[in-house]
């Protein structure tokens, strides 16, 4: 098979995402608002036009009041009314659409910015985050991000309405707008504390739900070993203990969210009897007209709505900025590299230097009593077969770990390709190497997409088609509804060993100088193994190929063994050198013999 040059990197994914406008740094709400001040502009310059048609309705009102009572022709004022109605019907909703636009389109490029930045997270921080709780970051938390749009823009204008209407009714009786405002101000100070605990609840909850949802998807993907041990039980209890912490959090915020709308009824129910006693005496002693007091009433019972308004939308407010506190929380995690990084020149790799030196190498899993690896050296040929064996818990899957930059050492010194590791921008590093793990990994994409991961350059059909014959795969891939351009994932997926074949053909279509195997033979029956063999001494001939190997029949094939024993190196040889002189090596062989393997 030929193998294809590196040049520029091949997208297997649909790119046009990539168009879209990204978030730098932590999430700030008035940038995000801003940033499409055009469609903002208009949005809010409607919602003004919307406001004055709704305070200009009482006065036409008014003067239509005095033209019954004054005998004068009604048509003037009634069509002016009913003009500036169906006005700030309108208005309002063209306003209210182009802000729902503008919240979704905001709610898009976080979502993207969120799930970009998890996506190049270092290992160990995905795994201590939960992919739960991530998940809840794109959902839950961008969905409360979406009403600080609305909130934002009805904030500002509910305040102007009130303010204009406060204006207004000032100017047709400054009386009765201090008695509104007397009654109101006992209504302002209730909200105002209830609000200063809703935040914190709603951070409350947001975490529940990420603590849920965290372990839901946990079991979700250990629900074979669940069913098999009958573990159905054990599972739920541990999910119901979840969702009583969210029940709980989730009732309190009920309850305070319940007391804003009827703290609201009261204050509004309380100010319309002050307004109605105090007006009603003024109208008796003629210090009023009928008119002017029904414009006042209708001016009081539209600003109602825009006090609520405010005091519901203060509330929204906390929610939108708890949610904002929890996305910049993951938003200020540290990315694998610094983007900068890969604007460094990469290195040229050394002809005559191993592919792969490890010196005094050290590593110590977080939370670990002990290190996984001390202080191990070997290198490895530029081109052949190397195996890393040992026990369980040796430390095999960590040191390729190492290798492709997933985890950093403690301590020691990796290189690659005749260049310390910590030389090379981390993306260039990653097209060096092809990394097969041991659960053989597929993406939710197509067959196609899949085995072209890690390619520079997109592969031929005839490509394609070695690979998959190199490894037993093409009846099989035929047999899929489109065949290569297969969606696989839920509804169509692979088998175990299908999974692991498709892995290795996309090792044996990728350009990588160096290829690491965790466990490649872990699924295979004996024809497919040697299919197996063949592809690795295909790799073998032109690029330094890493096994992490249990079966015999890999080790025995191999030019270079290193042992690996309790996180040290025992020894490094061939397979007969080893078996003459390492004894924890021949232990391994023997209990490998007894068992079969």
């Amino acid at each position: 098979m030929t193998r294809p040059r590196p040049s520029e990197r091949f997208p297997v994914a649909d790119e046009s995402l990539s168009s879209a406008p990204r978030t730098t740094g932590p999430l700030r709400l008035r940038r995000e608002l801003t940033a499409e001040p055009g469609p903002l502009t208009a949005a809010l310059l409607l919602a003004l036009a919307a406001t004055a048609a709704t305070l200009a309705l009482p006065l036409f009102l008014r003067d239509v009041i005095t033209d019954f009572s004054e005998h004068r022709p009604l048509a003037g004022h009634i069509t002016l009314m009913c003009a500036s109605a169906a006005a700030g019907a309108l208005t309002q909703a063209c306003s209210g659409f182009l802000l729902a636009r503008i919240g979704e389109r905001m709610a898009y490029r976080l979502r993207i910015t969120l799930m970009e930045h998890a996506l190049r997270l270092p290992l160990p921080v995905v795994r201590t985050q939960g992919t739960g709780e991530l998940a809840a970051r794109i959902t839950s938390d961008a969905l409360l991000l979406r009403q600080v749009v609305d909130v934002a823009t009805q904030l500002p204008l509910a305040t102007v309405t009130i303010a204009a209407t406060l204006g207004v009714m000032m100017w047709i009786d400054w009386v009765l707008t201090l008695v509104t405002l007397v009654s109101l101000t006992g209504l302002t100070l209730m909200v105002v504390l209830v609000l200063r605990r809703m935040r914190a609840n709603v951070t409350g909850q947001q975490d529940a739900v990420g603590h849920i949802s965290q372990r839901f998807t946990a079991n979700l993907e250990a629900l074979t070993t669940i069913k098999a041990n009958r573990a159905e039980p054990l599972a739920t209890r541990a999910l119901a203990a979840d969702a009583e912490r969210l029940r709980s959090v989730s009732l309190e915020g009920a309850r305070l969210g319940t007391l804003i709308p009827a703290v609201l009824t009261l204050g509004n129910q309380l100010a319309m009897i002050a307004v109605i006693l105090t007006g009603g005496a003024r109208l008796a002693a003629g210090d009023i007209t009928a008119g002017a007091f029904a414009a006042f009433l209708l001016y009081l019972l539209q600003a109602v709505p825009s006090v609520n308004t405010v005091a519901t939308g203060l509330g929204r407010l906390q929610s939108g900025l708890a949610a904002r506190d929890r996305c910049n929380g993951l938003l200020l995690l540290p990315p694998e590299n610094d983007p900068a990084d890969d604007d460094r020149a990469a290195p040229t790799p050394l002809p005559d230097a191993p592919a792969i030196a490890f010196d005094s190498v050290s590593y110590t899993h977080a939370g670990a009593g002990r290190p996984t690896l001390r202080g191990i050296s070997f290198t490895t040929a530029r081109t052949g077969l190397t195996a890393v064996v040992g026990p369980s818990g040796a430390g095999k899957t960590t040191t390729l770990s190492l290798i492709d930059r997933f985890i950093r050492p403690s301590s020691g010194t990796i290189t690659v390709l005749g260049h310390d590791m910590r030389h090379w921008p981390l993306n260039a590093l990653r097209a060096r190497i092809a990394y097969v793990d041991q659960t053989f990994t597929l993406l939710e994409a197509t067959a196609r997409e899949n085995l072209q991961l890690g390619r520079t350059t997109p592969a031929t059909d005839a490509e394609l088609t070695d690979a998959l014959d190199a490894v037993g795969l093409t009846d099989d891939i035929a047999r899929l509804p489109q065949g290569l351009d297969t969606h696989l994932g839920r509804g169509t997926d692979l088998s175990g060993g299908q999974r692991q074949r498709m892995a290795l053909a996309r090792a044996l279509l990728s350009d990588a100088d160096i290829v690491l195997l965790d466990e490649p033979t872990s699924q295979l029956d004996g024809l497919n193994e040697q299919r197996f063999r063949a592809v690795i001494e295909d790799l073998a001939t032109t690029r330094a190929v890493l096994v992490v190997a249990h079966r015999l029949t890999t080790v025995q094939h191999a030019e270079h063994v290193i042992m690996l024993d309790q996180g040290t190196v025992t020894d490094t040889g061939d397979h007969p050198a080893l078996l003459a002189r390492c004894t924890p090596y021949q232990e391994l062989i023997a209990s490998q013999a007894i068992t079969g393997h």
